[in-house]
């Protein structure tokens, strides 16, 4: 942490700081009382490796006082992802990044026409009062895909909420594949989870979601907290629902989650209407695979309108579902641009 200052420091910091993991706290005390230059320095600002936006002071007045008082440390990270075709057949991207949000280099495993990009969050999770966001626009004729390392965690809250926010803006003739891996809301948490479309005609978009509630296997079950998952395409589908672990009808009941704990959609959506044909011979085969789903998934796929198709799932836990999801990715995007699957590396390791 760096503390700015208008002159020599005589009111020495006493800072026995802990600022590496996600519960963090800076704690500090001066010993001295605080002379005018130093209160008068309230007014500058505090620059935190979980922040990339300066904390007023001000704002924590227990920074100059006699006794140690916890700084709490949130981080609002940003990330603006913009994907371009600078020539026929290739895809580009640059991207700009407040906090500790970024991607690893462009990869091309399909040649130059699919960029394929890792989104890296190094704190691995988010606790009380954390906001990632991210904006991808991918321009007329580019083709991304975007995945992560590993999951995004909801933490225990302190008492503020924890919110991602996706924006997905696809120009004519663009094409996204949005396949993060899964979402853990861990007991106790607070937290929302927001996907928010923009299409253009003749856009393109296969995109998945899948959350888990708690961890069952390691004895850490979603017995207290609050998840939002909300999905905005404006006049195309509207979903918002709140999964409470206290509501036990609708974490144990068979008209809710029937006591699973991972639950999961995909989403196939066009900017322009999709054929009568092509939607039903994908909703045909996407079925047959359904039939042959392992016992613990029980999904079913709908066409909500003419721009989408949407499957749902629920398991016990992610990986039959992610493995589902993933064949099914796969199956659609051959059936739909005739290309072959090439799951990132980065799922391999």
């Amino acid at each position: 942490m760096v503390v700015s200052a208008c002159a020599p420091n005589p009111c020495a910091l006493d800072s026995p700081r802990t600022d590496s993991g996600k519960n963090s706290t800076i704690w500090c005390a001066h010993k001295l009382p605080a002379p005018q230059w130093c209160r008068d320095a309230q007014q500058h600002h505090v620059h935190t490796p979980r922040s990339g936006t300066p904390i007023a002071l001000n704002a924590a007045p227990s920074l100059f006082s006699e006794s140690f008082e916890p700084i709490p440390m949130v981080w609002h990270a940003r990330l603006h992802l913009d994907y371009t075709q600078p020539r026929a057949g290739a895809t580009g991207m640059h991207f700009t990044h407040d906090g500790p949000l970024r991607v690893l280099r462009s990869l091309y495993p399909e040649g130059p026409g699919i960029c394929h990009n890792v989104l890296v969050h190094p704190p691995g999770g988010l606790v009380g009062g954390d906001v990632l966001d991210v904006n991808v626009r991918v321009n007329e004729g580019a083709h991304a895909l975007i995945t992560t390392p590993g999951a995004t965690r909801f933490y225990r809250s302190n008492g503020a909420p924890a919110l991602q926010r996706t924006q997905i803006a696809l120009a004519p003739g663009a094409r996204m594949e949005w396949l993060p891996l899964e979402t853990i809301s861990y007991p106790a948490c607070d937290a929302a989870n927001e996907l928010h479309l923009d299409l253009a005609p003749d856009s393109q978009l296969l995109a998945w979601d899948i959350t888990a509630l708690g961890l069952p296997n390691a004895d850490s079950p979603y017995d207290r907290g609050r998840f939002v998952q909300h999905f905005h395409w404006p006049g195309r589908f509207l979903e918002h629902g709140v999964i409470d672990a206290q509501d036990h009808r609708l974490m144990n009941s068979p008209l809710g989650l029937a006591g699973a704990r991972c639950l999961g959609s995909l989403i196939l959506a066009s900017g322009t209407p999709l054929p009568r044909a092509l939607r039903e011979q994908l909703l045909e085969s996407t079925q047959e695979r359904l039939a042959s789903a392992p016992e613990t998934v029980f999904a079913g796929v709908t066409s909500p309108n003419p721009h989408m198709l949407v499957l749902r799932g629920l398991a016990p836990v992610v990986e039959p579902l992610m493995q589902l999801w993933q064949a099914i990715w796969a199956a659609w995007r051959q059936q739909w641009w005739g290309i072959a699957a090439t799951p990132p590396r980065i799922w391999a390791t």
